[in-house]
């Protein structure tokens, strides 16, 4: 894959925009790469030149990527202003409950849709799913789609004023629980150690909750990316968080570089057998 400069905007080119309706509601979805259907939920503020490279990397290991535009501006730097604009946005939208503990957000429902109508497309044994930050507990409630097969959760942020708190209805997430025990499946995890809007305590309680079915990986903040970071990751995350994306250092031999390739090889694992 070319190396594209992160701090340029990133024209999606290579993507099939495609207007998509589920549930008589239309979004945009990315669209790129043949084989089984990977779903990549992009992080707050939205679908940035970091989000984009990953994608491409999850294409070029051998999958069709399917990445929603939920909020932002398609393949734009993050800017302060733009980026808080975004997120205050969000976090009063009817399709996500930010700050809803033991609740699942709305626009989950149109994931699972999305999920079955890629695992239709695009066949295989079925469909993976990574979240990121506020998207980052998406795929554990998309795992109620029989299509889903390999949730990852990169830094899962919601609920934002409960560090304990899970952002599932606690039914659903008995559901999900049965589904990983019956069907032999794991879920994926992965945050910094020194993450300031994914702490510990989340880990801890989904782990409670799913127990050895609950896969979690702590990098050390030193793992982090801290340079020529896009000004709202260097404003206002301001601390270790994105793990897969404006975190990652991307050089042989890194942790942040590890996780990318371990969440790969799930991928692989699970879909393409």
């Amino acid at each position: 894959m070319p190396k594209r400069n992160m701090n340029e905007d990133d024209p999606l080119d290579d993507f099939d925009r495609r207007e998509i309706t589920l549930d008589d509601i239309a979004k945009v979805v990315y669209v790129a790469g043949t084989g089984p259907a990977v779903i990549v939920m992009t992080e707050m503020p939205g679908i940035s030149p970091h989000v984009a490279r990953f994608s491409r990397w999850v294409r070029d290991a051998g999958f069709t990527v399917y990445m929603p535009s939920l909020f932002g501006r398609d393949g734009a730097v993050p800017s302060v202003e733009e980026g808080t604009a975004t997120f205050k946005r969000a976090c009063v939208s009817a399709e996500f409950r930010a700050f809803a503990a033991n609740e699942s957000s709305p626009v989950t429902q149109w994931l699972r849709s999305l999920a079955r109508l890629a695992h239709e497309e695009c066949g295989g044994p079925g469909v993976g799913a990574i979240g990121m930050c506020f998207t980052g507990n998406f795929a554990l409630t998309m795992m109620l789609e029989p299509s889903m097969l390999a949730p990852v959760l990169c830094q899962p942020t919601l609920p934002l004023n409960d560090p304990a708190g899970i952002e599932i209805a606690p039914d659903e997430l008995t559901a999900v629980g049965q589904r990983l025990e019956r069907d032999d499946l794991t879920v994926m995890a992965y945050r910094f150690e020194g993450d300031r809007f994914c702490k510990a305590q989340r880990f801890a309680a989904y782990s409670e909750a799913l127990g050895d079915r609950f896969i979690a990986r702590v990098l050390p903040d030193s793992a982090a990316n801290r340079d020529s970071l896009a000004p709202f990751f260097a404003h206002v995350v301001a601390s270790p968080h994105s793990v897969v994306t404006a975190h990652l250092i991307d050089e042989a031999g890194q942790p942040t570089i590890a996780a990318r390739d371990e969440i790969l090889a799930f991928f692989v694992h699970r879909l393409a057998s």
